[in-house]
């Protein structure tokens, strides 16, 4: 078997975290991918922390979370002899991506329009802040602003409280992913036309497309969604309760897990009332609801609760932390922590692509290059450039 993206090439010139995080999940499933950083320091993510110390060297683990499975090239797009090189590469793959702020890479001749004309055939997609076009097109911006600005800030928090960031930065996050699909899409339509195409991603336009429920609540009933903590606006009980040993657990419970959830708690006759039995008579009650629940629940440990709730049937689940969670015996079976050998600082643990294929051979944790590992093989194997003339353009820092 093989993987579905081998016959794929892919031309990476973004940096940080929301493009690499997608080229990493297709260079996984197979793609080629040519990661051209910038010469001596490369992706800026190389210096973040967190960092992993050995006795061989330091390396980023920031870098390495979404850098897997590439090749790294050095290229100085500021040169002459540099942007050459990117327009001959670009002539050879399928999609180049790319997240420079709006202009730049038109004003080194390796915009879109060059880019395609050189190659009918290239996908190529730009990912910026606020996208191409509109009065937002020129600012600057990061994940946390995209998530102020984009709306899900403003749903999260406290009640009476302030907006609260989530704790992944979810926007460059979901950018990834968007992209991934937005690259997948594109080659499936090349598959039918022979054409490429140009993608404008906004990272603040795939904000505003998450909103989802809560725009569907204003679209209905003009009702702007209040911050509710980990409540749901629209049913209850959805909520965190913590446990007598101090620990949480979350459930969501819908009508016919009401009487089972009462049963299991101890509070069958209160919960058999007609009101209760509803959601909306339960979202009427919210307060009492919650008060009722908070006490009961409070009176068992988490895990001693969760079995309970688990036999009666209640969807719930315990709240972990991030050790917990990367020690779980499900998470473990499902293959869900991996490993990669590197160079340097040796076997180091890794998150893989959460994909099984029964057809296709599975995503492989891959390791993370050194920068410009790859530049001489790539420039002599995809453009015929000898070892005298890499020896050039090394000296003209051009790469």
């Amino acid at each position: 078997m093989a993987k579905p993206l081998e016959h794929i090439t892919i031309l990476d010139l973004s940096r940080v975290l929301a493009c690499p995080f997608a080229s990493m999940i297709l260079a996984e499933l197979g793609a080629t991918v040519i990661k051209v950083e910038q010469p001596d320091v490369g992706d800026e993510t190389r210096g973040f922390e967190p960092r992993v110390e050995t006795s061989a060297g330091s390396e980023s683990a920031y870098y390495m979370a979404f850098n897997r499975s590439k090749q790294s090239i050095t290229v100085n797009l500021r040169s002459e002899a540099g942007q050459q090189i990117v327009r001959d590469l670009a002539a050879g793959v399928d999609v180049v991506i790319e997240n420079f702020p709006v202009g730049t890479l038109k004003r080194y001749g390796l915009g879109p329009e060059t880019l395609r004309e050189i190659n009918p055939r290239l996908v190529y997609l730009s990912c910026t802040g606020f996208g191409q076009t509109g009065p937002y097109a020129p600012r600057k911006g990061y994940d946390t602003v995209f998530q102020a600005m984009g709306g899900i800030m403003s749903l999260t928090g406290e009640r009476d409280g302030g907006p609260v960031k989530p704790g992944l930065p979810v926007a460059d996050l979901t950018s990834g992913l968007w992209a991934a699909i937005a690259v997948l899409s594109a080659l499936q339509g090349r598959s039918a036309t022979g054409e490429g195409c140009h993608i404008d991603l906004s990272m603040f336009d795939g904000q505003v497309s998450l909103l989802t429920l809560a725009a569907a609540r204003w679209f209905a009933l003009h009702e702007v969604p209040p911050r509710m903590g980990t409540e749901h606006p629209g049913r209850v009980p959805s909520a965190s309760f913590q446990a007598a040993d101090g620990r949480w657990l979350h459930i969501t419970a819908s009508d016919q897990h009401w009487l089972p959830l009462c049963k299991a708690l101890g509070l069958e006759a209160w919960g058999a009332e007609p009101e209760l039995l509803t959601n909306a008579g339960r979202v009427r009650r919210r307060d009492e609801v919650m008060r009722q629940l908070t006490q009961a629940m409070a009176a068992h440990e988490r895990d001693a609760l969760c079995d309970l709730l688990d036999a009666a049937g209640v969807p719930a689940g315990p709240i972990k932390a991030v050790d917990e969670i990367l020690t779980d015996p499900h998470v473990l079976a499902r293959g869900m922590v991996s490993s990669f050998d590197h160079p340097v600082i040796g076997s180091f643990p890794a998150l893989p692509v959460p994909l099984r294929f029964d057809g296709w051979d599975n995503p492989e944790v891959g390791r993370p290059p050194l920068l410009g590992e790859h530049t001489s093989d790539v420039l002599q194997a995809r453009l015929g450039i000898d070892a005298e003339r890499v020896r050039q353009l090394r000296e003209m820092k051009a790469i």
